[in-house]
């Protein structure tokens, strides 16, 4: 009885954690057509899903019945073999979002819940037919219909939540175009009223069948009353739209935009809860119904009739919920990938391309002049009018922070989601609120003609990443609930102990990895930041030399130091700051034009100056590669170390090039630029010395005191070493160039 005890309150333990790990990743569904639009300040947009979260919280009874009897049949399982299906499926679930979280990818809560409910369930039935002789056939225990179902419907709303999306979206813009505000004063008050009106349909009345709070009569008087309170509800937010415009020229738009967040924050609660807390809850009566039958280990055959859910479990994981929302780090890297991929701007694309998206793209541009060339011009060219963005970019252009898309995107984005969400959660139906959402996003960003011929290929690339690691939860999910079940089956309390501290190793070791790299992503958009101001550009160059002498300094002296003393870690260490180096400087490099273009009118002329900055800090980064690389190989290949008198020329190498680095970054920030000449001479030293160790490389070579690979390496690195001396030097002359011309 303890034990079993101690296994509910580690499922509750769990179930917070699941809701922590869980919100930062669906965070996501809510917040980004608010964000990305820029709607309101933050804090606004905030509370008004925070809002929604605590409403919505309650209308998830009717969702809990999935985790109790949606996936298994309870009735065939007794409570010691639940409480393990239990135990795996949180386990299982708390690792994989927090792993998704990590590197910054939304996956769906719905799809992961449903393949661990149906990974652990087979686990222990299979566990059940081989030590039970009198055990049943496996589909007497897997609910196998209503998993497919539950399948089907997610895999359709992929599809549907893309075509509804690019559809709804581009009617929206042949209506109202990209210049809206003329429209919207004539036609605003109507969109925003139907808008509204949609969304209270589908979560106020689908939606409240399901609240826990709901009485027959209320049910009954909507269910006879449906279309008097739609229209109504058109009516009376139609009136209102028009008399918040006419007095107190309100924005309609931002008014719809705020409720579908609101909406879409209470349908995410409402349809994603049981995800959460579903399995906790279901634990939970399986030990009542053990306890009440006297402590025996009985067939849980109660879990499969109709359970009420308390309010007050409901509104206590809607406020845990909201604090995460508020304070999760990783709900906004997990944000940031959407909010790429459906930015209205071109520029840096943080995915590659694919031959898949080239094939795709290529067939898609053959289409349109096919169909240019068919239909009328006049037709094609009205079309064309309808979404031209000359106009809104120019307009954008002048904003300091400008949003990634407008408000006509966001509020679609929103009343899409928001509807089809909820009429999935007033069937039961519990369909990935990130798939919805996600696949809305990204329709309405093709439809509205987001994905252009510059950026279509990375975006289809990025877009088929997300939905591949969405295919990825779906094994991965049932795979390791399957052993983690298998592995709580065979060793019990044990394995349940140290499953849980291996979890929260994990976890400890995620979040300071996280921070790591959060940290580091800071330094890169301060780096990468587009100024508006001649000023600006000079004080954001200084740093992000600096910052390029000082890593490229830190990683030529560990390499050298690591090659010394044959530390492979070290030098994979170093290779990884490499990467980042080259990462951070290559960004920069992609958003040169952005810089330039938001430079003032009369300052154009200093961009030439600005790109030799960045094209000399580019080669540096490169130059520190190319040392490092060929030392690693190296190394990791067990060639034979360098002699003494090649570690003792390296070291002299180093020093003397850390003397070099400090005084290129001191004239940097004093702007002290007479002092270059000194740096000439400290260069012209350091070739000196280079010239002179390769000399005695070669006489080394003649006497055959080295190798063929130690003399590749060696050369290679004296080679290189001189390189990147003079991509530094000319890095701090063309800053000097820049700086002049300015000033």
């Amino acid at each position: 009885m303890d034990i079993y005890l101690f296994f509910v309150f580690v499922l509750f333990a769990l179930a917070i954690t699941d809701l922590i790990v869980g919100v930062s990743n669906d965070a996501v569904n809510f917040l980004n057509s608010a964000l990305g639009s820029k709607v309101a300040p933050r804090h606004i947009i905030m509370i008004v899903a925070s809002l929604g979260i605590i409403v919505g919280a309650t209308f998830s009874n009717g969702m809990m019945e999935v985790a109790r009897k949606g996936i298994f049949h309870p009735q065939n399982y007794y409570f010691t073999e639940i409480m393990v299906v239990f135990l795996a499926v949180m386990l299982t679930d708390i690792l994989l979002l927090d792993f998704f979280n990590t590197i910054g990818l939304p996956t769906s809560t719905t799809v992961s819940i449903v393949f661990e409910l149906l990974g652990a369930a087979v686990a222990v039935a299979v566990v059940k037919i081989t030590t039970q002789p009198d055990a049943l056939p496996i589909s007497e225990y897997i609910n196998s219909g209503k998993a497919l179902v539950i399948i089907a419907g997610i895999l359709l709303s992929v599809v549907v939540a893309f075509s509804v999306g690019a559809m709804v979206q581009w009617i929206s813009r042949l209506l109202f175009t990209f210049n809206f505000e003329r429209p919207i004063k004539y036609f605003g008050a109507i969109w925003g009223g139907l808008a509204i009106a949609i969304i209270t349909y589908f979560i106020l009345i689908k939606g409240a069948k399901s609240a826990s709070f709901m009485t027959h009569d209320m049910k009954d008087f909507i269910k006879e009353n449906t279309i008097l309170i739609l229209t109504i509800s058109f009516a009376f937010w139609t009136v209102l739209m028009q008399l918040l415009n006419w007095i107190f020229k309100t924005n309609i738009l931002k008014v719809v935009v705020l409720a579908g967040t609101f909406a879409l924050a209470m349908a995410f609660a409402g349809n994603d809860l049981v995800n959460f807390i579903g399995v906790p809850l279901a634990g939970f009566e399986a030990f009542k119904l053990f306890n009440a039958n006297g402590g025996n280990d009985i067939l849980m055959a109660g879990l499969a009739a109709k359970v009420h859910t308390p309010t007050i479990y409901l509104l206590i994981a809607g406020l845990i919920m909201v604090v995460t929302i508020w304070f999760s780090k990783k709900a906004r890297s997990v944000t940031e990938t959407e909010l790429n991929l459906a930015r209205q701007d071109e520029g840096f694309e943080r995915w590659s391309s694919s031959t898949f998206a080239r094939l795709l793209v290529g067939r898609a541009v053959g289409s349109s002049t096919f169909f240019s060339t068919v239909l009328p011009k006049p037709f094609v060219n009205s079309i064309k009018n309808r979404f031209d963005q000359t106009a809104y970019n120019k307009k954008i252009q002048k904003q300091a922070n400008p949003p990634m898309f407008d408000l006509i995107r966001a509020s679609v984005n929103l009343t899409v989601a928001s509807i089809l969400i909820s009429f999935a959660t007033s069937l039961k139906l519990p369909l990935s609120t990130t798939y919805v959402t996600f696949m809305v996003a990204m329709g309405t960003s093709l439809a509205d003609g987001a994905w252009g011929r510059d950026s279509a290929v990375y975006r289809i690339t990025g877009v088929f990443t997300v939905i591949g690691g969405w295919f990825l939860t779906a094994i991965v999910a049932f795979t390791v609930a399957f052993v983690i079940a298998l592995i709580i089956s065979w060793v019990k309390l044990a394995a349940v102990i140290a499953l849980v501290v291996f979890a929260v190793i994990i976890l400890l070791r995620t979040n300071k990895t996280h921070k790591k790299r959060s940290k580091a992503k800071v330094e890169v958009e301060i780096d990468n930041e587009v100024s508006s101001s001649v000023d600006k550009v000079l004080i954001k160059c200084s740093k992000s030399l600096n910052s390029v002498l000082n890593d490229a300094l830190i990683i030529f002296s560990k390499t050298a130091q690591g090659l010394i003393d044959e530390n492979r870690k070290e030098l994979r260490k170093q290779w990884q700051t490499t990467l980042e180096l080259n990462k951070r400087v290559k960004e920069q490099k992609d958003k040169v034009h952005l810089t330039i273009s938001e430079l003032q009118q009369e300052s154009i002329e200093t961009g030439h100056f600005y790109v030799q900055v960045i094209d000399y800090q580019r080669e540096l980064a490169h130059s520190v590669s190319f040392i490092l690389e060929p030392v690693l190989k190296h190394v990791e290949n067990h060639h034979k170390a360098i002699l003494p008198v090649q570690a003792e020329e390296l070291q002299k190498l180093v020093n003397g090039i850390a003397i070099f680095s400090n005084k290129l970054q001191s004239i940097i920030f004093d702007e002290n630029f007479e002092e270059i000449e000194n740096a000439v001479e400290i260069q012209s030293l350091l070739i000196n010395d280079i010239n002179s160790y390769r000399k005695a490389q070669i006489k080394r070579i003649k006497n055959k005191d080295v190798g063929t690979r130690n003399s590749m390496l060696y050369m290679n690195l004296m080679s290189e070493t001189k390189n990147m001396l003079f991509n530094a030097l000319n890095m701090v002359k063309a800053q000097r160039d820049f700086v002049s011309d300015t000033k």
